[in-house]
């Protein structure tokens, strides 16, 4: 018995090196390789940060592009998915609500043309990526909302979207913090 509890000891020794020592400053020195130097990718404008590439916002004016909805008010301290699945009620009316809610202030698309990202959220309620369909379906209430040629904004759209990654994993999509700056940048 004594054999075995020392030999657990050595392993829990051997492992806690490891996993708590070893394998995070190998995680911290990869990071270092990153975009934002393992710190996240920030974005600024005029010097001043007003986000981050990897974490959605939330945008509720008619004049930009609104992101996917978060089950956690885009509170990153908090990030999780709702857990409610297709049969619960009050998940239902929470997505027929947001589908009136877009049909509402966008009344030239019909609800089949809707993607599912607009309506519900991602599993970690922080999504900054809705999908190009997203993006397009916005583009007339937009252009109106900003007195903009519908053209000029599509064309922003295509300068934004993102293919997919190697072109071959996930879907094409649009960074939406990133499409609202350029917005703001058109009426410079």
């Amino acid at each position: 018995m004594k054999k075995y509890i020392l030999q657990s000891i050595r392993l829990t020794a051997v492992l806690m090196v490891l996993l708590c020592v070893i394998y995070p400053l190998i995680v911290a020195f990869a990071g270092g390789f990153s975009k934002g130097k393992g710190g996240g990718e920030k974005i600024t404008t005029n010097g001043k940060v007003v986000g981050y590439a990897l974490l959605g916002q939330s945008f509720t004016k008619p004049e930009y592009f609104w992101g996917r909805p978060s089950a956690v008010d885009y509170n990153a301290a908090g990030s999780a998915g709702s857990n409610k699945g297709p049969s619960n009620s009050d998940y239902l009316q929470q997505v027929s609500d947001r589908i009136d809610t877009l049909l509402k202030y966008n009344p030239t698309i019909k609800k089949a043309d809707i993607p599912a990202d607009m309506v519900t959220a991602s599993g970690s309620g922080l999504d900054p990526n809705i999908s190009e369909q997203g993006a397009i379906i916005q583009i007339k209430r937009i252009a109106v909302a900003r007195q903009l040629d519908e053209k000029t904004v599509a064309e922003l759209v295509v300068k934004n979207t993102q293919g997919p990654l190697l072109g071959l994993f996930g879907p094409t999509s649009v960074n939406v913090l990133k499409l609202n700056l350029a917005l703001d940048e058109l009426k410079k």
